[in-house]
């Protein structure tokens, strides 16, 4: 049987998406048939070799570990007391209760690492306070959406973890290159609603002095209560991996057992709650390995019939230099993000891209942080943006998808500014790493 051409893979997978089927089985499916005549009875020998791959890999086990966590964090009810804190000190401020929720959604990202869960949690939580208090309904989508996407950038984030199993980046270097990026996008969202709030009032008004002024001491206690724990939980997961004394599945088991903690100390813990946990850690952590095992898969196949050969010739036929083959791997990463999910954008092309870039002379640390930032931001771009349909399962039906489509768009300006600087400016992706872990 004649092999079919390794570009139609691509055409092959979009159409199976497009009719409903799951990404993961797409991908097998995919694989299995443009797999079977490059190569027929070796097909089964591959494809158990991926299998064991991604279960034998030492970074990627840290996953399961890190979802729980977050899932663990959910149920706590630490959510509500950061958001609490948050409004207390900042409601004064106009857009106050949107800057909270940026600065919520950033702290709950450090906590989680996952991108769909800051979103919803935050979303039901911050919306219906500022509907009640005439926020300007683009703002709220914009925001939400915005801040949601932040378990991407914020370590320590499942993408990263993915990625650098695949990509070959050392875990500690990756966490570490996001941090300045990552606090940067925070700094430009909260100006943003800061200074628009500033010029037009009536999007996000601040708060009655009633709702905030509490006696300091109160103040304290509960911004105690609400940030003091978040913090020591993400101090001990990241600190313990870039000082190196654990892996980041011991990181992630320390991650799991505090938050497990807090359950406990902010009196949420029931074994009906460990249950559902329990029970959806396993079905997320199905769904994002099962990706992982199908992209591996479509990965391997797209390379044996000519895939990695193909982009190559192709990318040395173009002699394009380093920076212009950079535009055009992160180009490609986004339109993929505006189809498929962050797993199956990784798995197809960091494989593929990786290689490339190295051969070209391009740092894969500081290439890797642009494809995290480009994927975040497809994540919540129009028109295909899986930020907007999150927030459609969440937001009341007075806010519309115009409302949220037009909300985005400062957000992704915003995104793209940090793009730029980091690929102006590469110290940003570097630097950190460098002077903790000697990168």
């Amino acid at each position: 049987m004649d092999a079919f051409p390794p570009g139609l893979m691509f055409a092959a997978l979009f159409g199976l998406v497009f009719a409903g089927v799951p990404v993961a089985f797409a991908l097998i499916a995919t694989s299995f048939l443009f797999g079977l005549p490059v190569l027929d009875d070796r097909l089964g020998n591959q494809f158990f070799g991926r299998f064991y791959e991604v279960a034998s890999n030492s970074v990627l086990t840290a996953v399961p570990l890190f979802v729980l966590m977050g899932v663990l964090l959910e149920k706590s009810g630490i959510a509500e007391r950061l958001f609490h804190a948050m409004r207390l000190w900042v409601g004064r401020l106009p857009g106050g209760l949107a800057i909270a929720a940026i600065a919520m959604c950033a702290i709950f990202a450090a906590a989680t690492g996952i991108i769909g869960a800051v979103e919803a949690i935050v979303g039901m939580m911050a919306i219906p306070p500022m509907l009640r208090y005439g926020y300007e309904k683009g703002l709220i989508s914009g925001t939400i959406c915005a801040g949601g996407s932040l378990g991407t950038i914020i370590p320590p984030s499942v993408l990263v973890v993915v990625y650098s199993g695949v990509g070959q980046v050392p875990v500690g270097d990756l966490l570490a290159g996001i941090m300045l990026p990552g606090l940067l996008m925070v700094v430009l969202f909260i100006l943003y609603i800061y200074v628009r709030c500033r010029i037009r009032p009536q999007d996000g008004p601040p708060l009655a002095a009633d709702e905030v002024m509490l006696p300091l001491r109160r103040k304290l206690v509960i911004t105690a209560a609400g940030l003091v724990p978040a913090t020591c939980l993400i101090v001990a997961v990241l600190g313990s991996i870039l000082a190196g004394i654990a892996s980041p599945t011991e990181a992630a088991a320390i991650g799991a057992a505090g938050s497990l903690l807090l359950l406990v100390l902010y009196r949420s813990f029931a074994w009906t709650v460990l249950v559902d946990a329990a029970r959806k850690t396993v079905s997320l952590n199905a769904m994002i390995l099962l990706i992982v095992v199908g992209g591996m898969m479509f990965s391997s196949v797209f390379a044996v019939s000519g895939g990695t050969t193909m982009v190559r010739d192709t990318v040395t036929r173009l002699a394009l230099p380093g920076w212009a083959l950079v535009c055009v791997f992160l180009l490609v990463v986004f339109a993929l993000g505006f189809i498929l999910d962050w797993v199956s954008v990784v798995l197809i092309c960091v494989p593929v891209f990786t290689p490339l870039i190295r051969v070209a002379g391009v740092d894969p640390l500081w290439f890797a942080v642009m494809v995290i930032i480009v994927i975040q931001t497809s994540y919540f771009t129009p028109p295909m943006a899986p930020a907007i349909f999150y927030l459609r399962a969440i937001a009341p039906p007075e806010i519309s998808y115009i409302d949220m489509y037009r909300g985005v768009i400062p957000f992704v300006l915003a995104q793209a500014a940090v793009l730029v600087a980091v690929a102006a400016f590469p110290s940003l992706a570097t630097w950190l790493p460098r002077v903790l872990l000697g990168a």
